[in-house]
């Protein structure tokens, strides 16, 4: 009996790696990527580039969009992008039907993003989170809805790009709730468009080292806003709070954050080139065997662990 059921499994694992395997002859095809100016989205750029896509590169910055051209091919092509600005998008997206005539937009991958401020959500204000839900959440939705008619005309495949902090919340401030929300609309979107044989992809990563995760970054955000505190509000936490916030933080980015952001980029490359894409994929050992596993734990105990590890405000009632 048991041998049976673990011939079963193996044959279903093969005919699943066999199906997972086969891809689509998309060579030359277009593809829209945001957030590019470094991270993610420039090495898939210049992956995707090397591969023989026509890559549509958008970047925030003129810098970031002169450094990527200067190191791709021909072949690809930079405009500059602010996801938070209607005018912007819609200039951009009309120079992508330019760049893309009638062949349509095979890819589209969301992956502009921002950390924002991470702290305490007493620390916070409604701004705080505004800007990073404009930038994670608006941005995206904005950038697919203006180039949704190219990628019906090419059939093609739109890559959101979330984080296991879409589904296990880890920290206050806006990151975690920006990310949630793109979760959410990127799984209507893929009910919707699908009879337009258009597929939808999320991609989950863990914690890796790049430009929005750098540690001097988020502590000096952090500090300023520490400073910009009521003496009330720094009274209840207490001045030995922050420097054990701080510790906590850096020790577990310096504990989870990987530094091959091609597990991630991997990724992208099979929801765009697969025949059958996955439905989320979870690129870094902390999602799979940290993140999502606790995801499903009841909530008084991932509260208890997560409380555990933070520091407690000087006039907590414990």
């Amino acid at each position: 009996m048991w041998l049976l059921l673990l011939l079963v499994a193996l044959i279903g694992m093969a005919l699943w790696w066999f199906r997972d395997q086969q891809t689509l002859p998309v060579r030359a095809a277009f593809v829209f990527i945001t957030g590019c100016d470094s991270g993610f989205g420039r090495l898939l750029a210049l992956r995707l580039d090397q591969r023989g896509f026509r890559v549509l590169a958008s970047c925030l910055t003129p810098t970031g969009a002169e450094d990527l051209q200067r190191v791709a091919s021909s072949r690809l092509q930079v405009t500059l992008l602010d996801v938070t600005d209607p005018q912007s998008v819609q200039q951009a997206s009309k120079w992508v039907e330019t760049q893309v005539g009638e062949a349509g937009l095979f890819g589209l991958v969301n992956n502009a993003a921002v950390a924002g401020i991470i702290g305490p959500t007493l620390w916070l204000t409604r701004d705080d989170f505004q800007q990073v839900v404009n930038v994670n959440t608006l941005g995206p939705i904005g950038v697919t809805l203006a180039l949704l008619p190219l990628l019906q005309k090419a059939r093609g495949r739109v890559v959101n790009v979330t984080s296991v902090l879409g589904r296990m919340v880890a920290n206050s401030g806006g990151y975690c709730v920006s990310k949630f929300g793109l979760e959410a609309f990127s799984d209507s979107l893929r009910r919707d468009v699908a009879p337009f044989g258009v597929r939808v992809s999320i991609v989950e990563p863990g914690f890796f080292r790049t430009p929005m995760t750098n540690e001097k970054t988020l502590e000096t955000a952090l500090q300023a806003r520490w400073a910009q505190l009521a003496p009330a509000t720094r009274a209840l936490y207490g001045e030995a709070f922050l420097a054990k916030y701080l510790h906590v933080q850096k020790y577990v980015m310096n504990l989870l954050c990987d530094s091959d952001l091609t597990k991630v980029t991997k990724c992208m490359e099979h929801a765009l080139t697969s025949r059958h894409p996955r439905t989320r994929y979870s690129p870094g050992w902390d999602a799979k065997l940290l993140w999502l596993p606790a995801s499903y734990l009841p909530a008084s105990l991932a509260d208890s662990v997560l409380s555990w590890v933070l520091p407690k405000p000087a006039q907590a009632i414990c």
